[in-house]
């Protein structure tokens, strides 16, 4: 497993103003928050949140084919199949032949399944400013920028990682 560059901060020195430890609760109250949010924006989505980052992921990203997709979003084969089958039966999307392997999977957003991802986009935006509502635009701009970078080099560092696990485990 591939580690972390080591911070500037000495190794005996806590984050600035935070108890050690402290980083924990804070993330935790933030995931626990913006998941609430994040849930409800996407209601009425089949499979709920994981739905929603498929389709998500299906239209933004366009993996190469089904295997590629659970690997970005950190899903079981397994279970992605299933999810995958509650999408398809729902019309949001369809499974095709990959281009680069015909015994393999792409999956690709219908009309229906791109149309109900805008929707659910402008609310899942809306729940998103909701959960900022206490920072003004740069400091919520600073955040963005912020937790963009510390995610994508922890995820470079762990590309196998499946953040929702960590979500699984905050009970």
């Amino acid at each position: 497993m591939a580690s972390l560059q080591h911070s500037p901060l000495a190794p005996d020195k806590p984050l600035p103003g935070l108890i050690p430890g402290d980083l924990a609760w804070h993330l935790g109250m933030i995931l626990r928050g913006h998941q609430t949010r994040f849930a409800e924006a996407v209601e009425e989505m089949p499979c709920s949140v994981r739905g929603y980052q498929m389709l998500s992921t299906v239209v933004h990203h366009d993996p190469a084919n089904q295997q590629a997709l659970g690997a970005h979003l950190g899903i079981d084969r397994t279970v992605l199949t299933y999810l995958l089958d509650d999408l398809v039966a729902a019309g949001l999307v369809e499974r095709v032949p990959a281009p680069t392997d015909r015994r393999a999977r792409k999956i690709v957003a219908t009309k229906q399944g791109a149309a109900l991802l805008k929707r659910l986009e402008a609310r899942v935006a809306a729940a998103e400013q909701a959960l900022l509502t206490e920072l003004d635009s740069i400091e919520s701009a600073q955040l963005a920028r912020l937790v963009s970078k510390l995610s994508m080099a922890i995820h470079r560092a762990q590309p196998g990682a499946n953040p929702c696990e960590a979500m699984d485990h905050l009970g």
